[in-house]
């Protein structure tokens, strides 16, 4: 086993190495996909590099909803098929993969003016056929425990800004939440590290085939060659710019921040019908660090692909709007901390909405022999991983039992109670970093939840070369414009002192 950590040292040697030697496998794309690809070959003893134009979940990965979904909402639609695979990976990260990142979630839907009886009696039948595929996959009602209906005292009490009039009560269900999507990438691929994958970041494919590619180091400008064995294209919703042949319809989904004592620090999700749309909701789901993200939208986004989308003011209205719809009192434009859209890579179909696309993944060779994994959805990463490498070797899967770096065992010793929620197992060498200077376990910032010692081991151990690869991927502060602004000097601190191999002793702004 290789060392998990990545820097721009390790970065460096692995371009060296990638222009002399050849792979088993090369991946093309550092999301969830990607990421996921090269530690199944990793794991599998297989040569492999990875390489992606700009940084870990710098593309979809990002910008989910941080849920690890059991595949409700594919019962709804009757691909029962779907639903059992979800239930499966959901039960795989929840007890074995991520537990340190992915965690049981509540998640409520009251029932109030806009939901008939009928429907929540339909409602509720659904969370218990779920439930019974939690129990078909064996995830543990420990884990996951079982739906019930709640009456209007203990709705009120989970969800205190619930609107009351006409509340009869609510259904409770639970699925699994990732402390951070992001996270969950850059996990997978220090553990791919670790089994000896090369993840080179900020290496742009210029041109690619089955044999390899011409790779440019967007750092130096530098174009090196790389010769593979199988070469995989996982780069979601930008896949045809590899393969022209691939037929993608991407959909944009629409998330916003809000605070949350704004809803009266809800203790679970709660939904919220999309009126007129059958299968269509709005959730606001709660987060650490004192956070609501409200969301989803799902409509087409036509024409070229935006580098990184924006969320429109019609969005923001439509996702507030319906929201405010089970709430006591309305929500304001003004109560919007933060917002971030994504895009979806979903399979071109027939559907008249994209919300009605399968969420189904494909794995096709083109002629040029590069494989395309196509689809999917981020809970089921490892499968769509594992059913790719399939097509490259005859040696057996391992990821469904291989934790991820920071996954065995607690945090050793008294750590940051936010450290041991976000690395896990790595806690205490997380906080270590602090050992000669005590004030890099303070916040960055006034107002802000990030600790110094999380910019300086997202230089040191996650391979971070930018301030923004801080901010917006490493610590995920850019989901609040004020917390980004404040935090941006202490991000540039981080990566000079690391690179001028000084004592960290000014990565902080007190107050």
């Amino acid at each position: 086993m290789s060392s998990p950590h990545l820097s721009a040292a390790r970065r460096a040697h692995d371009l060296d190495v990638l222009s002399a030697e050849p792979v088993d496998v090369l991946v093309i794309g550092g999301g969830v996909t990607g990421c996921g690809v090269a530690l199944d070959a990793a794991s599998r003893g297989l040569s492999v590099a990875l390489v992606e134009r700009v940084d870990l979940a710098h593309g979809t990965s990002r910008w989910s909803s941080k849920l690890v979904h059991g595949g409700l909402r594919y019962l709804a639609t009757g691909d029962v098929g779907l639903a059992l695979e979800s239930a499966r990976e959901r039960g795989i990260l929840l007890t074995t993969t991520a537990p340190h990142l992915v965690r049981p979630l509540p998640m409520v839907i009251p029932l109030g003016h806009d939901v008939a009886e009928r429907e929540g009696v339909l409602m509720h039948a659904g969370h218990r056929v779920a439930d019974a595929l939690r129990g078909v996959v064996r995830t543990p009602r420990s884990v996951l425990p079982a739906p019930r209906r709640m009456g209007a005292v203990e709705t009120h009490r989970l969800l205190p800004a619930v609107r009351r009039d006409g509340l009869r009560g609510g259904l409770l269900n639970w699925d699994g939440q990732l402390e951070d999507d992001a996270r969950l990438v850059v996990a997978l691929a220090r553990t791919a590290a670790a089994h000896g994958a090369r993840i080179v970041t900020y290496a742009a494919v210029v041109r690619a085939d089955g044999a390899g590619a011409v790779v440019r180091d967007e750092r130096s400008g530098a174009l090196l060659q790389v010769r593979a064995r199988a070469v995989v294209n996982a780069t979601g919703a930008w896949a045809d710019q590899l393969a022209p042949g691939i037929r993608l319809r991407p959909s944009k989904g629409v998330h916003v921040v809000l605070p949350a004592a704004r809803l009266g620090h809800p203790a679970a999700s709660i939904t919220v019908p999309v009126p007129g749309q059958r299968n269509r909701y709005v959730f606001a789901l709660p987060q650490a660090d004192g956070l609501v993200y409200v969301g989803l939208t799902d409509d087409p986004l036509d024409g070229p692909l935006p580098e990184v989308p924006r969320a429109e003011e019609p969005e923001i209205a439509f996702l507030l709007e319906t929201l405010s719809r089970g709430l006591e009192v309305p929500l304001l434009r003004s109560d919007v901390v933060g917002s971030f859209a994504g895009v979806r890579p979903l399979l071109a179909g027939a559907a008249g909405r994209t919300a009605d696309l399968s969420r189904r993944h494909a794995v096709v060779r083109g002629e040029d022999g590069m494989w395309t994994v196509l689809g999917g959805k981020l809970t089921t990463y490892r499968r769509m991983a594992q059913d790719t490498v399939d097509r490259l070797t005859d040696r057996p899967c391992r990821t469904a039992g291989l934790p991820l770096v920071g996954a065995c065992g607690g945090a050793a010793g008294p750590v940051p109670a936010r450290l041991a929620r976000r690395y896990g197992a790595e806690a205490a060498e997380v906080a270590a970093l602090a050992g000669r200077d005590p004030r890099l376990l303070q916040p960055v910032a006034p107002g802000v939840p990030v600790l110094g010692v999380e910019l300086l081991w997202g230089v040191l151990a996650e391979g971070a070369l930018t301030p923004a690869d801080l901010l917006e991927r490493r610590t995920r502060l850019s989901l609040v414009d004020s917390w980004h602004e404040a935090s941006r000097e202490a991000a540039g601190d981080a990566l000079a002192q690391a690179e001028a191999g000084a004592l960290p002793g000014a990565l902080h702004r007190t107050a």
